[in-house]
């Protein structure tokens, strides 16, 4: 048995903002003691990400660029934002007028490619840590895919890089709790809304590599067997790791101007030193090894994230190039990347099992298995 996804669906906001575009907007917006300093052209150079696609785009960016404020937009440095932006209320406005939008666009792409008629989803599950609001992305989906007043609502708030991987666990329980089930699970995130504009240096390096999409799956529970079309990804278990000592280590805080990320230097060390242990022992659970896997979804936190992994489980490069390529083209988009990755990974034909992994503020390993 097995929550069967039928439909994936992805999106981005229209507005691409390039690696070149990325450090100019640095060295308008970071501190004061920061705009000249030489550093942050490494970061940007360094980062891994090619381009990024963000609500806070397009001619607000031109206007920071070419200083000239003809948007009226709170994004736009002035005197009296200098090293903080705009208040966390500014920023949520925006929230709320764009996240809805945007997930609707990837929930109906999953709900066109399932097949499913939209009043026949009796659960929705949203997911999102960049914003809040009520009613929010629950309603903006229902009244735009037209689901039932009746369908039973969820939301999974402020669990970070790896909250899809926590809405699909939530989807599977309810869909093996509740035969007959049909769950549609949407992430969005607007990471661009908490652009940093002081000094701190993690926080900096933050900047050069967050991003904004939406993504959405719908399926259902189903029982091993001849199905009546393809269904290329199964979620048969998911498990979660606590690493210890880790707390501080990465954070998402709500602050006065903005949601405050930590990312200390720690991270991809202690993800290199305890992933393997754990994952070993949650494979071995569910009757697999490291060797029974064929492919990997792993969330693209940053290229020393990715490179701890391979090295934690012995991975050749080549096993997180899909990671690696949504990383280039799309950036790190907070809880709906994995599902990037997996949809790059079923589109190019990869064999299962598929393990998907996620970490998160906590320090938090998440794991997901596809078969």
């Amino acid at each position: 048995m097995s929550f069967a996804i039928h439909g994936l669906g992805t999106a981005n906001p229209p507005d691409a903002v390039t690696a070149a575009d990325g450090l100019g907007l640095a060295r308008k917006l970071a501190g004061a003691d920061v705009r000249t300093s030489t550093w942050l052209v490494p970061v940007y150079e360094k980062s891994g990400v090619e381009r990024r696609f963000q609500v806070i785009g397009g001619a607000v960016v031109r206007d920071v660029l070419d200083g000239e404020d003809r948007v009226s937009s709170p994004f736009y440095p002035t005197p009296a934002r200098d090293n903080v932006g705009p208040t966390t209320a500014e920023r949520m406005t925006m929230y709320a007028a764009e996240a809805g939008p945007l997930a609707l666009r990837a929930a109906a792409q999953a709900v066109a490619e399932s097949g499913f008629a939209p009043d026949s989803f009796t659960h929705l599950v949203t997911v999102s840590c960049t914003g809040f609001g009520a009613p929010g992305v629950d309603l903006a989906l229902i009244r735009g895919l037209g689901l039932r007043p009746t369908v039973e609502r969820t939301n999974v708030g402020f669990m970070g890089c790896h909250g899809a991987l926590n809405g699909l666990r939530v989807a599977h329980a309810f869909a093996a709790a509740h035969p007959g089930a049909r769950v549609l699970v949407t992430a969005v995130e607007l990471c661009s809304l908490h652009y940093y504009y002081g000094n701190e240096a993690d926080k900096l390096i933050a900047n050069a590599i967050f991003a904004d999409g939406a993504a959405a799956v719908a399926g259902q529970w189903e029982a091993s067997g001849p199905r009546e079309r393809a269904v290329p990804l199964q979620l048969r278990a998911s498990g979660s790791c606590l690493i210890p000592e880790s707390a501080a280590d990465m954070a998402w805080t709500v602050g006065d101007n903005g949601f405050a990320m930590t990312l200390s230097r720690r991270v991809p060390g202690l993800i290199a030193a305890h992933l393997k242990p754990w994952l070993d022992g949650w494979l071995r659970d569910n009757g697999l090894s490291l060797a029974d896997v064929k492919s990997w979804a792993v969330h693209p936190g940053g290229p020393k994230i990715l490179v701890a992994v391979e090295e934690a489980l012995g991975l050749p490069p080549a096993a997180l190039a899909s990671s690696r390529a949504v990383f280039a083209d799309r950036g790190n988009m907070s809880s709906p990347t994995v599902l990037f990755v997996l949809d790059k990974l079923r589109r190019e034909g990869a064999p299962g099992p598929c393990v998907a992994l996620g970490f998160g503020p906590g320090l938090v390993a998440e794991a997901a298995l596809f078969a």
